[in-house]
């Protein structure tokens, strides 16, 4: 692949404030779009089983606009069939618009199914006929979702429809109690979009642009990142998907932008919020590193022993950087912040603010700051989240 010589340099600065604005976190937030305001413009919401303050997906909205509600979270994302679940970063809900850039990846799998579980005879067919008859079903109602305790040991009915969700024959109209709800895609998606009829390329452009539009500016990889793209894939299309090439201060590699987001300066006002460890600002650790130099990693999965900055911590994002992390939980009403890491004693008005108002999302009336990685900084923290909460 050729690519044309970038006409502009950016500062990191520049770069920085390009991102923060195309995320959603600078300037003044799209309150009429709401949630799906929110998801059409980040094209990917990700997904996880993790809910300790609320679930990433709940998070990321909140991020950006404040304190919506939750439940007008779910609704925003499941009613009216404005959005599907489907493999893109990782398991994430999808603008239901989108529905036919990800063709390419639906005949993949239909093309080269890799399966670590046996499909047993008749059971694709028995669920398809039974979606067809009984409308939307969990892989409970469809015959139980495991054979045993075990996480990775499905039964036969949950094999067949994820092979069914993966081939778009069914789609996951909605999350009940965090299990998936199936049903027939030629009933949940509207029938203009229910199609594969773009080819590779033209997915593959539609899917390289729109990774642009949502991460302002970006490596081949970070833009690769965003869907799971290979990195050939997007070489293939990213001369024709609108995006222009551009070199970045303290970068190593080349970057493409999006027009539009070079086209005015940055400006407005920064939010100040816990972030979701699986938010599309920061889901990429080499990136996030590379524009905000914080090196980020979710502990969940890494022994208690071996933890640093806690089970969930949720890095802090305020004046456009990120100034400190948060592992929270909570006990009946209290929001707890069990360990807090700070960038300095400036960041302490911001973090206390951030947990403040996370707190009054999440129904808690009081607050309780436990561990600072700053011992000298706990007090001043703690007195600020309490005025805050008074």
């Amino acid at each position: 692949m050729t690519t044309p010589r970038p006409t502009l340099h950016l500062s990191a600065d520049e770069a920085r404030r390009i991102v923060l604005r195309a995320q959603g976190f600078l300037g003044a937030p799209d309150r009429r779009g709401g949630v799906r305001g929110v998801l059409r413009h980040l094209g990917a919401v990700q997904l996880d089983t993790i809910s300790v303050l609320a679930r990433s997906h709940e998070l990321v909205p909140y991020a950006r606009l404040g304190a919506v509600g939750r439940r007008t979270v779910e609704a925003a994302y499941w009613t009216d069939t404005h959005a599907f679940e489907y493999w893109s970063h990782a398991a994430c809900i999808l603008p239901v618009e989108e529905w036919p850039h990800f063709a390419f990846r639906r005949r993949a799998y239909r093309s080269r199914p890799h399966w670590h579980h046996d499909l047993p005879e008749g059971a694709y067919d028995q669920v398809i006929k039974q979606l067809r008859a009984e409308g939307p079903l969990t892989a409970t109602e469809l015959g139980g979702a495991k054979r045993t305790s075990e996480w990775w040991d499905w039964s036969g009915a949950k094999v067949a429809v994820e092979r069914a969700l993966m081939y778009g024959e069914v789609v996951c109209v909605e999350r009940r109690g965090w299990k998936r709800l199936y049903d027939l895609a030629e009933r949940a998606i509207p029938a203009s979009l229910l199609h594969d009829e773009l080819d590779d390329a033209e997915c593959l452009r539609r899917l390289v642009g729109l990774a642009g539009q949502a991460l302002g500016v970006g490596t081949r990889a970070d833009i690769a990142d965003y869907h799971r793209l290979k990195g050939e894939q997007v070489d293939a299309v990213i001369a024709d998907s609108g995006l222009v090439p551009v070199t970045v201060e303290g970068w190593a590699k080349p970057a493409w932008a999006d027009p539009e987001a070079l086209a005015t300066p940055p400006r407005g006002r920064h939010r100040t919020t816990l972030l979701s460890p699986f938010d599309s600002l920061i889901w990429e650790r080499a990136r996030t590193e590379r524009i905000f130099g914080f090196t980020h990693r979710l502990e969940a999965y890494v022994p208690r022993q071996k933890r640093i900055h806690g089970y969930f911590a949720m890095p802090v994002l305020a004046g456009g950087r990120l100034v400190g992390r948060v592992d929270p939980a909570r006990e009946g009403r209290t929001l707890v912040a069990k360990q807090v890491s700070l960038a300095g004693p400036k960041a302490v008005p911001a973090v206390a603010q951030a947990l403040a108002e996370a707190a009054s999302w999440v129904d808690c009336t009081d607050a309780r700051v436990e561990r600072v990685d700053a011992p000298e900084l706990r007090e001043p923290l703690a007195a600020e989240l309490a005025r805050l909460m008074a």
